[in-house]
């Protein structure tokens, strides 16, 4: 077998075992990434590309590698999640850094961080004043949690003693021209009903749309294919030279 084949023939083998092992280790690797998991990750990442590529080494101890690191981090997320004090300590705490308006010197020393990193954090949730801050908390995946004082708090209908209408999610109705009937029967309609709103829109065939959504309220939602909306930066829209 030639060198190029066996590389196709070890990247495919490379690919599913790492695309099945990553979806047995869920999502957690991807929504709360600590620094621990993102070491695991790149060295997982790292077998998988020798197995597709380095012919010097046989391609079966390369698979048992990436299955020895798979079920090793399996385990240690289930050590975590029956040991808290083991959880700690592989993952760390949260750790509160702003309290009361006062930046926490002696957290972020410990924490090795610098006051301008924290300011960043603080900007990219829309806090420009350290002392609107009530609490704000360091997790353990690098993010920042910010609770702002009372009285800088946005006001909300509950505040103001109104009542608001009950906003759930939307249904897919129609998605790439094709219908989605179990959809429409959830929300006891039929195809009559759809055929009806559709032609409110100027709509006469399925195939016309892209996306369409029912609201809660509903109304119906509809993307078509050829939306006639000007790109801003169609060259029409700008004047010619005089």
């Amino acid at each position: 077998m030639n060198e190029p084949l066996v590389v196709v023939v070890r990247s495919i083998i490379a690919f599913f075992s790492l695309f099945v092992f990553t979806r047995i280790l869920g999502k957690q690797q991807i929504s709360q990434l600590t620094y621990f998991d993102y070491i695991l990750g790149i060295t997982i990442g790292s077998i998988a590309a020798t197995l597709s590529v380095d012919l010097s080494i046989k391609a079966w101890p390369q698979w048992v590698g990436l299955l020895v690191w798979t079920v090793l981090v399996i385990v240690m997320e289930l050590i975590s999640l029956k040991w808290r004090y083991i959880s700690k300590f592989l993952e760390g705490e949260p750790a509160v850094v702003v309290m009361n308006g006062q930046i926490m010197e002696n957290t972020l020393k410990k924490l090795r961080i610098k006051v301008t990193e924290i300011l960043e954090l603080l900007r990219s949730k829309g806090v420009f004043d350290v002392g609107q801050v009530e609490f704000a908390v360091l997790e353990t995946s690098g993010k920042i949690s910010v609770q702002k004082k009372s009285q800088f708090q946005p006001v909300t209908p509950s505040d103001l003693n109104l009542s608001t209408d009950y906003k759930g999610l939307s249904t897919e109705i129609i998605y790439d021209g094709v219908i989605i009937d179990n959809n429409l029967e959830q929300v006891h309609l039929d195809r009559s009903w759809l055929d009806k709103e559709l032609k409110k829109q100027g709509i006469d065939d399925y195939s016309e749309v892209f996306l369409a959504l029912l609201d809660t309220g509903g109304s119906l939602y509809v993307d078509k294919y050829k939306d006639h909306v000007k790109s801003p930066t169609d060259p029409s829209d700008y004047p010619g030279p005089n």
